[in-house]
Parts: C-alpha cells; sequence; structure tokens
C-alpha cells in the first residue's frame, strides 16, 4: 500500500525484442574473419624459423644472374652469311667515321650473335602464348609468336631472298648507297620482303645495334668503349668524389666497364 492508504499501481513488463538495425557486439576489434585469419597463420607458420646471419652478407654479387664475359671470335648462332648481312647492316647505322669506330669495328654483330644464343633469343622470360594483336598499340610492345632467333633467321632469309631478285646480289655485295636506300625502305615499310615484315628486321637490327654499341663490352659488343667515349659516359667508376669537388669542369678521366681497366690508377 502508498502512505495515502491506496493500492501500490500495477506494473506491467514488456518484453524486449533486439532491433535488427543493432550491430553486433565488437568484442574489443576481433572479427570471426581475423580470428580465422589468425589461425590459419598460426598453422601456416609453425615449425618455420628465421635463419640468423652474422658476420657475413646474406648474399653474393651477381648470384642470381652472373655476367660471362663474352669471348669474341666466330659466331654461335648466325652462320656465315648471316653474320655478314648483319656486318653491313650495321655497318650503315653507325658507320665509322672521324669521331670513331663504328657498329660493325665495335663488335656490335658478336654482341648480337651472343644476345641470340641466351635468353633473349628464345624470348625465355617473356609471355609467347598469344593471341598477338594484328594491329597492336604502342603500349602493347612487340606481338609476334616469332622470338628474335626466328626473327633473324627469317628476316635476313628473306632479305637476301628481295635482293637476289632486285639487284642479283646479296645485300653484303651492295654498294653503300643501295644498302641505305633499301635499309630506309625496310625502316618506312616501303620494301615488300617475301612471306616477311620489312619493319619488323628494321626494328630488331636497329634496337639491337643501339644496345650493342653502348652496352658494357662484357657483352661483346662497344669494344674498347667505343660508344661511351663518343658520347663522354664515364663508365662504372666507382669513386667520383674527385670529379665532385671539381664543379663545372670536364670530365676526363677515361671510361671503366665492369671488367675494370689496366690503369686504374690513372687521372
Amino acid at each position: 500500500m502508498t502512505e495515502t492508504g491506496g493500492p501500490w499501481p500495477k506494473r506491467t513488463w514488456t518484453k524486449r525484442t533486439p532491433s535488427r538495425s543493432h550491430a553486433a557486439p565488437s568484442h574489443s576489434g576481433v572479427t570471426r574473419r581475423s580470428l580465422l585469419a589468425t589461425a590459419a597463420l598460426l598453422i601456416t607458420s609453425s615449425g618455420v624459423s628465421a635463419r640468423i646471419v652474422t658476420k657475413v652478407l646474406p648474399w653474393k654479387p651477381n648470384e642470381a644472374y652472373p655476367v660471362t664475359p663474352v669471348v669474341p671470335g666466330g659466331y654461335l648462332y648466325f652462320t656465315a652469311n648471316e653474320a655478314a648481312v648483319v656486318d653491313a647492316f650495321v655497318d650503315r647505322l653507325i658507320p665509322t667515321d672521324k669521331l670513331g669506330p663504328g657498329a660493325k669495328d665495335a663488335g656490335v654483330t658478336t654482341f648480337i650473335d651472343r644476345q641470340l644464343t641466351g635468353p633473349y633469343g628464345g624470348h625465355d622470360w617473356l609471355y609467347m602464348q598469344g593471341p598477338f594483336s594484328q594491329n597492336p598499340l604502342p603500349t602493347q610492345g612487340l606481338q609476334s609468336p616469332l622470338t628474335p632467333r626466328q626473327q633473324y633467321r627469317l628476316g635476313i632469309a628473306a632479305l637476301e631472298a628481295h635482293c637476289m631478285v632486285t639487284f642479283n646480289r646479296g645485300f653484303a655485295q651492295l654498294k653503300g648507297d643501295e644498302q641505305d636506300k633499301l635499309i630506309t625502305g625496310l625502316e618506312k615499310g616501303e620494301v615488300q620482303l617475301p612471306n616477311f615484315s620489312s619493319r619488323m628486321l628494321f626494328n630488331a637490327i636497329y634496337n639491337n645495334t643501339i644496345e650493342g654499341f653502348f652496352a658494357d663490352p662484357i657483352y661483346g659488343g662497344n669494344r674498347d668503349m667505343a660508344g661511351w667515349k663518343l658520347v663522354g659516359f664515364p663508365g662504372v667508376r666507382y669513386d667520383f668524389r674527385d670529379v665532385l669537388d671539381k664543379p663545372n669542369q670536364p670530365y676526363t678521366l677515361p671510361p671503366v666497364s665492369m671488367q675494370g681497366r689496366p690503369a686504374w690508377g690513372e687521372r
């Protein structure tokens, strides 16, 4: 009863039901997904221990892809006739003149030959399953099932066949101006080679010529660092402190290749 003597008011109880809009409890940020992920990590990492390396480097220089210096002399992929065609071709792209040796004299044909015998020649590190676009965008790169080895073998054969029909001579036997005119036609796609793209052949030889003329001599081209001397590239010299102390002065030190040079102390 109440203080006034009246009865207590009758209480009514309402059953509470959870609202669908209420979020599930967070449990301090732990979710079922994260719990399962943590359990999976514990299972897969059990038995795994870190390797402790002290007082030594955990890797060796050139451990993955060691460079074997190219020994000039002879060809490993080109036939004698193919080598003569490439020699003549690269000699017209970068001829020997008063500025120094050209591509032929700098060993570019040897560089290309050795590259074709390695992973590059078979496109070993590229996806080659197709499909290949007939009209590729500039950003799509080379679109062809042919490897560089095949491009050179088939392309040179097609070039020689064209020269025999047109001039009754092979490419290497043509005069310099005839070779220049033919190379220009290949570049523009105006020369029709039998069963082969003239532009593909030109691009292959042109790009490899530039690479061979300016690559490190350890790969067979750029003999005596002729390409580096032409543009003033210092090579892979390990220390430039004496140069940095003399700003705005010509760089006169000779270039250095990956194999070094006979007189490291020359100044």
